[in-house]
């Protein structure tokens, strides 16, 4: 990420606390949001990086642009800059976590209970992406974390790759039991995509991506002998 893109996305956070706001006052946003940049800038993560973050926002926008309404929108990006905040790959309580530091950072910012509430609910429901039948603000959220998935086969090999490299301390045998779990929990899920355009334009891709992956899983090791 270069320092244009963190500005433009240092720009992005600052818009968004500023309309969550709505003419409240409250601290400059400005540290808060770089604060957010340097964890998402971590040397640990390889997928889960500024460059994830800017993808999700960008989705959000573009399933608003693509007729998307109702929900809370500026509730629905903050949750996205807080998603993945706090990232370890060896810990599994990551959502938790960044729940929390939404929670105790939006109250200092200047948000309202029922809006830091919204932001940690949403950062929470990224654990299982299932959210309830007419959550608008979950289904967007959500969707919008998930369209990796439906990416071209190119970019979708890039994340899988960039998904290995972050469990690298994971051995490969142990590695591929736990990304086939993930990979037939949300296969299994009756519908990845919830908002109408997603269901439309993502979900049969997603589903090959992930079928295709998850068949390259279940094939056995080559060995150094065999390459």
């Amino acid at each position: 990420m270069t320092a244009t893109e963190d500005s433009d996305l240092l720009r992005r956070w600052n818009s968004t606390l500023l309309a969550a706001r709505a003419g409240r006052r409250g601290p400059d946003p400005a540290p808060y949001g770089l604060d957010l940049l340097a964890r998402w800038a971590e040397p640990q993560r390889r997928y889960h990086t500024t460059a994830h973050l800017r993808a999700v926002l960008d989705r959000v926008d573009e399933l608003t642009d693509q007729g998307g309404e109702g929900g809370e929108l500026e509730l629905v990006r903050l949750a996205a800059w807080f998603h993945d905040a706090v990232y370890r790959p060896d810990r599994s309580e990551n959502e938790e976590r960044s729940a929390n530091l939404a929670e105790r950072a939006l109250t200092e910012a200047g948000l309202t209970p029922h809006e830091v509430a919204e932001v940690a609910r949403l950062v929470r429901l990224t654990t299982t992406h299932d959210p309830a039948d007419g959550d608008l603000n979950g289904e967007t959220l959500c969707d919008a974390d998930l369209a990796v998935l439906a990416g071209d086969p190119d970019t979708y090999r890039g994340y899988a790759a960039a998904v290995r490299e972050e469990y690298g301390f994971v051995p490969d045998d142990a590695f591929r039991e736990g990304r086939a779990a993930v990979l037939r929990h949300l296969l299994d899920l009756p519908r990845l995509f919830r908002t109408p355009y997603g269901a439309a334009v993502w979900e049969e891709r997603a589903r090959a991506n992930m079928e295709k992956e998850l068949a390259e899983l279940a094939a056995p090791l080559r060995t150094d002998a065999e390459t």
